[in-house]
């Protein structure tokens, strides 16, 4: 146990900040943000790695086009797939261990926890300036597994994901409550999907309503990070695994996603 505990010290000391990416919702896009978040960090010159505990829908890996590479070992431990070729960009996930991309995760909740335990103490990510966790919907034993072990760590909190609507506005809602229940702090409301934008006038429209995040921020007294649009073009590049920050820059999304990170920055 002393061994374990040793080796999670190592390799996570060289991290100065831990993010979580939540929502009590599943399909509002947290991988989406989680992504672009690190891209954005990274654009700003920081070194980011992102830890994908979403085992049973693990879509990092094709998100940053880095599906089907192997993970590798060193004294150290596990050594994360790095996305780029300056390594400025790390990544962990399941999908790298599975023999075939359409192999189903069938695992008991113990088993799911020893794993993302193992992720959390095993993966050597050596200095990061943050570390973004995308976790699964919900309020289950992974996300308690991941606060426990980052416990000694103070992670810095957690951005909460949602869309507009009022179904998934109450989920988040939930997820608010369990961040205050476990005492993560909440470093902000990201509302998703808000609006569509047309790729050739660029007008936007309210397809889901809009308003419903910065609403439950308000409600909570949390901060309100900002919206990101629906954007065919922000769909396109995470399904080739291209970088959509610097292939449309002067998008309205792209802004957003920049904005966004600037108020992560700042907390």
């Amino acid at each position: 146990m002393a061994q374990d505990s040793s080796q999670e010290k190592h390799n996570l000391a060289g991290v100065k900040h831990t993010v979580l990416v939540l929502s009590g919702k599943g399909g509002v896009g947290k991988s989406t943000v989680a992504t672009q978040i690190a891209l954005a960090l990274k654009q700003a010159g920081l070194k980011v790695g992102i830890l994908d505990v979403d085992l049973c829908g693990p879509s990092i890996p094709r998100m940053l086009n880095v599906e089907g590479n192997d993970v590798h070992q060193c004294a150290q431990g596990w050594v994360p797939v790095y996305a780029d070729k300056d390594q400025q960009l790390s990544v962990m996930s399941i999908g790298f261990l599975l023999g075939n991309k359409d192999d189903a995760v069938v695992w008991r909740g113990p088993k799911k926890n020893a794993m993302i335990k193992q992720f959390l103490t095993d993966v050597f990510w050596g200095d990061l300036d943050y570390l973004i966790i995308d976790t699964p919907p919900g309020t289950s034993d992974e996300h308690i597994t991941v606060i426990e072990n980052l416990q000694e760590y103070k992670a810095d909190g957690a951005i909460l994901v949602t869309t507009p609507q009022a179904v998934a506005v109450g989920d988040v809602r939930r997820e608010l409550t369990f961040c205050r229940k476990t005492k993560i702090p909440v470093l902000g409301v990201v509302e998703n999907m808000s609006g569509f934008v047309c790729p050739h006038c660029t007008e936007c429209t309210n397809v889901f309503s809009k308003g419903g995040g910065e609403a439950l921020a308000n409600q909570f007294s949390v901060p309100f990070l900002g919206c990101i649009p629906l954007d065919p073009q922000l769909t396109q590049s995470l399904e080739n695994g291209q970088n959509f920050l610097e292939l449309y820059s002067n998008s309205a999304s792209a802004a957003a996603v920049r904005k966004i990170t600037e108020g992560l920055l700042k907390r």
